[in-house]
């Protein structure tokens, strides 16, 4: 209880952090003014209402999602390296986004936005399928190296879309580093409903996917039928990365780092670590936004470079502690 009040008070922080802080700071008393008396000539209320308000949003919702996306992929696949970013799962989702906007171009972007969706999906039967998930035999490093190999892969489209594709490459700056800074543009409000969809479909399935944790004929011992779980959990990461990657484009780490202190402040049990999660992500994410404000001001360092920076040591120490027998 403790802890989850914790990240409840770190939740609220970040918030605050995220609309006071940046090249022009705001206090307490223009953020109540902005929203109670809006005056379209205050450039405090301006600042607010027309770029930080919708960037917090962005922020809250896309590391909202990744935190749910990472619980179910680590649980399901019983793999503490699993990540959208690192399974490729992110690339898939941006290399379709790319491939709809440089056939549709940029003026839709809540079209464009769509062709994450099944790019994520994509990507995460790919990942799962390679790593021996449809047979029962997924382990953390035949998954990573299926991810890794999809990444490349991806990247290699990626880049002779580019070629092929000159203006690609000014749609490949913006969507692929993962910013927040664009949130203004961006489908968020539908996107938070995918999301929620996503969501409340892993809470609800929760149980089977822990039945299922403990292996395939356990979890037929159970009543459980482990294809429909697997396909109840593909859904739910395609539906939450997926609507990630259309807001703030593929972040990677996030995925991996807050489902790790997720079940540390929360437990044993996934309900519980997806709630946590979810928060976990959405807090990191606003505040490398934060972070990245500051760093080079004026300019900026976008969130997705942000978290990697801190999401690849961790990948690096998690990997250490894997135990052999997790190797198979």
């Amino acid at each position: 209880m403790r802890r989850a009040l914790l990240v409840a008070l770190l939740l609220a922080a970040s918030v605050a952090l995220s609309l006071s802080t940046g090249v022009r700071s705001i206090t307490l008393a223009e953020a109540l003014s902005a929203v109670t008396a809006y005056d379209l000539h205050d450039p405090a209320h301006v600042t607010l209402m027309a770029i930080r308000l919708p960037r917090l949003v962005a922020g809250l919702v896309a590391g909202a999602a990744l935190g749910v996306a990472g619980t179910v992929m680590q649980t399901l696949t019983r793999n503490p390296l699993a990540d959208p970013g690192i399974l490729g799962i992110n690339a898939g989702a941006a290399f379709a986004l790319l491939l709809g906007a440089a056939v549709l171009g940029r003026s839709d972007q809540g079209a464009v936005a769509l062709f994450a969706f099944p790019g994520a999906a994509l990507a995460s039967l790919a990942v799962f399928s390679l790593g021996g998930g449809l047979r029962g035999e997924a382990g953390p490093v035949r998954l990573t190296l299926a991810g890794a190999a999809l990444n490349a892969l991806l990247l290699s489209m990626v880049t002779a879309l580019v070629l092929i594709r000159q203006d690609s490459l000014d749609i490949l700056r913006f969507w692929v580093a993962g910013s927040l800074t664009e949130a203004v543009y961006r489908p968020v409000a539908g996107m938070a409903l995918v999301m929620l969809a996503g969501a409340a479909l892993a809470f609800l399935i929760a149980p089977l996917i822990e039945a299922l944790s403990m292996g395939a004929n356990v979890a037929r011992g159970l009543g459980t039928q482990p294809a429909r779980v697997q396909a109840g959990g593909l859904v739910a990461v395609t539906l939450t990365t997926g609507a990630a990657v259309a807001i703030a484009g593929p972040i990677a780490f996030l995925g991996l780092m807050a489902p790790h202190l997720a079940r540390a402040a929360a437990g044993a049990s996934m309900r519980a670590q997806l709630l946590i999660s979810a928060a976990l992500g959405a807090i990191i994410l606003t505040l490398a936004d934060v972070a990245g404000r500051l760093v080079l001001a004026p300019g900026e360092v976008r969130a997705g470079i942000m978290v990697a920076l801190l999401g690849g040591p961790l990948f690096i120490w998690i990997a250490r502690r894997l135990r052999p027998g997790a190797m198979s």
